[in-house]
């Protein structure tokens, strides 16, 4: 199978030379044509002339051929060379041509048969530019084979160069490549990271607190406080309702979008413990919306926490308003327990502290859990609040 030519390099810059190239050796054919008729007899300027528009008609169509890839260019380049050969030796005022034929000859042959049809094409200049001399001037025999040597040189410089630098096009690309899916990878666990938070911080605590609703209901039953329960369950499930469909279709909390921070905090923790108290500290400013949505999200899941395990007497939230940045405590007087001795997350649950922990130094704030077993327990959130004119 016939080898497919190379370029002389890659893209626009191998057009180029090629337009070149091919109008460098049309010129120099026409010049170096001009040349010999002026200087010979007619009855030689026949024969020249005869092979020199051979070797233009060989030349175009393995150009032609070579640079499409289309059909057997191969016959076509051996013929071109043999017809340059027998001008190049007839008519040594051809000569000037030969860089043209060596530059085409190393654009379509690859190894070691571009080394050969080069060398022969710097061995045919020789030998004519010798004849020319008498065979006398040895310097036009060293000459054409110094330059094709040089040219060799140069060339398989400038294609090593090309080889270089197509392999790190290829290797900046594959990173590229390989960086975009590692971003899209890393996007696809950051969203279920976020989704994973919002299940939990809104449905999951919303049906466990009513499923201990619904339980305290089925062992109280038909005591008067068992419909309250019922009623508490009822209206938890509602809203985790709502919560759900707000989450399906990625709208927003209610409260959180406009009305006073407080009042969505408050109305967020009272759905899990109803006798919590409120307090504001600092001068209420606004609140970015992914702070407001971080906030209320931990207001949530500490309240959970505390209607669910922490059995308390008293309970309390504090947000306060700082300088530069909003705090929120959840204190409770409850059982406790060990921040050091919490369970990893499970299907028994165990995400509420990691994922309000992530919400908040997410957002450059830091998380801090007090609690020792019988002394109850203290979780503060802090997230740093830029000033207006520094908000992007």
């Amino acid at each position: 199978m016939t080898p497919a030519p190379k370029p002389l390099l890659d893209g626009h810059l191998d057009g180029r030379i090629d337009v070149v190239v091919h109008l460098g050796f049309a010129v120099l054919m026409v010049a170096s044509g001009v040349r010999y008729v002026m200087r010979h007899a007619p009855a030689d300027n026949l024969w020249a002339v005869a092979l020199a528009a051979a070797v233009c008609a060989l030349y175009a169509a393995t150009a032609v051929l070579a640079r499409r890839n289309r059909g057997p260019w191969l016959p076509w380049m051996v013929a071109l060379l043999a017809a340059w050969a027998a001008l190049v030796i007839v008519a040594p005022s051809f000569a000037w041509c030969s860089f043209a034929i060596f530059f085409l000859c190393r654009s379509v042959f690859r190894g070691w048969p571009a080394y050969v049809a080069g060398g022969a094409t710097a061995a045919a200049t020789a030998v004519g530019l010798f004849r020319l001399s008498d065979w006398t001037d040895v310097a036009m025999v060293l000459g054409p084979l110094a330059a094709g040597v040089l040219l060799t040189l140069i060339y398989d410089k400038i294609e090593r160069d090309a080889a270089v630098q197509r392999k790190l096009l290829a290797d900046v690309s594959t990173a590229q490549d390989q960086l975009a899916a590692s971003e899209r990878a890393a996007g696809i666990a950051a969203e279920r990271e976020r989704v994973s938070r919002e299940i939990h911080d809104t449905v999951t605590q919303g049906l466990a607190s009513s499923l201990l609703l619904l339980e305290a209901t089925q062992r109280s039953w038909p005591e008067p406080s068992a419909q309250d329960d019922l009623l508490k369950a009822t209206g938890l499930l509602r809203r985790n309702l709502a919560d759900t469909r707000s989450l399906v279709h990625e709208l927003s909390a209610p409260g959180l979008e406009s009305g006073p921070l407080e009042e969505a905090l408050e109305h967020a923790a009272r759905q899990y413990v109803p006798a919590i108290s409120v307090h504001v500290t600092g001068d209420p400013r606004a609140v970015p919306p992914e702070l407001r949505h971080t906030l209320l999200r931990v207001t949530q899941s500490a309240a959970a926490n505390i209607g669910l395990h922490a059995e308390a007497r008293h309970s309390s939230l504090t947000l306060g308003y700082l300088p530069g940045a909003v705090t929120l405590d959840m204190y409770d007087d409850g059982r406790g327990f060990d921040p050091g001795a919490v369970p990893a997350p499970s299907e028994a649950g165990g995400y509420g502290l990691r994922a309000m922990r992530q919400r908040v130094e997410q957002l450059g704030g830091q998380l801090s859990v007090e609690s020792t077993p019988g002394e109850g327990t203290i979780i503060a959130a802090q997230l740093p609040l830029r000033s207006p004119e520094e908000t992007p």
